[in-house]
């Protein structure tokens, strides 16, 4: 078991708790959404070092692959790809950087490269088992291929459910039987057998947590928008990561939804004056921070939507078995995060940007290139034409959402303000 990782959970606490005093003792707008976010992160890290203390059961995973079950077995775990998320923005970025050491292609997607670099690293133990994703991309079978030959995992058991291309009854057939298949898997190297009872119980509480995000999103049509860029990946992360079918997150949902009801009745805006409501159709940058901010206050330009703030999940039947299992294959593979936008039809695209624009009251499409995402890049002309044929201006930006080098902050904000000025927006 690696000392090295255990020790940087036990140091990556010690800064989130000094986090969480500085938030509790803090009187800024949304301090408190970021209040759970962090007890939560410091509760997952306390249960994967618990389980190497005591050399109990954890799982590598992702968010794609019901971690309702994993809670329903009670089995720590972490997500591989998505580590790089929770991390603070200086240190990814010296990370990013670090990447370029690792002998793999340059052009492989960020978010898979800085995976690889956590892992080569020790940041996280190597676990009892694994989940492998194959979608939606070739680069996240390579890099189960190079993690299978690193070697304190080389014997680490791995199940990938292999996912059909298409959403029809025969598909989510097949991949009903696939997700059997990572339930068995599961109970052979864990030792521990999946309750359905508890199961059922578990997915109960995360329909309510969905359905509240959908709530949510719903307030953000608003005009004007009661919250900016910051909101949506505490959601995702929170319902599909940190506390997935907990009650605790229903309860920071609700508390959520109430204090947006009540921004939006008393008409307050996530800016004084807002002026442009902006769809930005890809995962959030990880330099928002600095980009979001220079967004609004220049240009009182507002994200309103993005793929991670989207909700287009469907709650899951909870009256046998059978239902849960198959509810759970088609949140995988039809609603989530990435898998939903990249892995099959390309309609799929033209579907959520013509929801989302009329929804939302959109202004104008972002369609921001990241480097990594090869299969959103052979649609760019789809996204293109549906904007076209809404009377909604199009931005096409080659960019990396984790390395603002890539191309620059100032390349992307000149490129953003010619924009705004030829559409004449803002």
């Amino acid at each position: 078991m690696s000392i090295k990782a255990i020790q940087r959970m036990k140091d990556e606490n010690t800064m989130l708790r000094m986090g969480l005093e500085a938030l509790q003792q803090s009187e800024k707008p949304g301090s408190k959404v970021n209040q759970a976010v962090l007890q939560a992160m410091i509760e997952n890290n306390e249960k994967l070092v618990r389980s190497c203390d005591e050399g109990t059961p954890f799982i590598a995973s992702y968010h794609a692959y019901a971690p309702e079950i994993l809670v329903a077995m009670n089995l720590p775990w972490y997500a591989i790809a998505a580590t790089p998320v929770t991390m603070p923005a200086s240190i990814l970025q010296q990370q990013v950087r670090e990447c370029d050491k690792l002998d793999i292609p340059a052009d492989l997607c960020t978010v898979i490269r800085l995976s690889l670099y956590i892992i080569e690293n020790d940041y996280f133990p190597p676990p009892t088992a694994s989940i492998a994703m194959i979608t939606p991309c070739d680069g996240t079978v390579m890099m189960h291929q190079l993690l299978a030959k690193k070697d304190d995992w080389r014997d680490v058991p791995s199940f990938a459910p292999d996912p059909p291309y298409s959403d029809n009854e025969r598909a989510m057939d097949y991949y009903t039987q696939e997700f059997r298949g990572m339930v068995a898997f599961l109970e052979k190297h864990t030792g521990r057998r999946l309750d359905y009872d508890k199961l059922r119980g578990v997915i109960e509480e995360s329909n309510k947590q969905y359905k509240l995000w959908a709530e949510y999103n719903e307030l953000r049509r608003a005009v004007p928008c009661p919250h900016g860029y910051k909101i949506g990946a505490q959601i995702w992360t929170m319902v599909t990561m940190l506390w997935p079918g907990d009650p605790r997150c229903t309860t920071w949902l609700e508390e959520l939804v109430a204090e947006t009801e009540q921004r939006v009745h008393e008409g307050i805006g996530a800016i004084p004056e807002e002026k442009i409501r902006l769809f930005w159709y890809d995962l959030r940058p990880f330099w928002i921070y600095e980009f979001g901010p220079w967004l609004e206050k220049e240009w009182g330009a507002v994200v309103i939507m993005d793929m991670i703030t989207y909700n287009p999940y469907t709650l899951i039947d909870t009256s046998t078995e059978e239902t849960m299992l198959r509810g759970l294959a088609k949140r995988s593979l039809s609603d989530a995060l990435m898998v939903r936008q990249e892995r099959g039809p390309a309609d799929i695209v033209a579907t959520d940007i013509t929801r989302v624009v009329k929804d939302y009251k959109i202004d104008c499409v972002i369609w921001p290139a990241h480097m990594g995402h090869k299969a959103k890049a052979g649609v760019v002309g789809i996204g293109r034409q549906v904007c076209r044929e809404l009377g909604v201006p199009f931005l096409h930006i080659e960019l990396d959402i984790f390395d603002p080098q890539y191309t620059s902050s100032d390349e992307i904000k000149d490129q953003m303000s010619q924009f705004f000025t030829a559409m004449e927006l803002g």
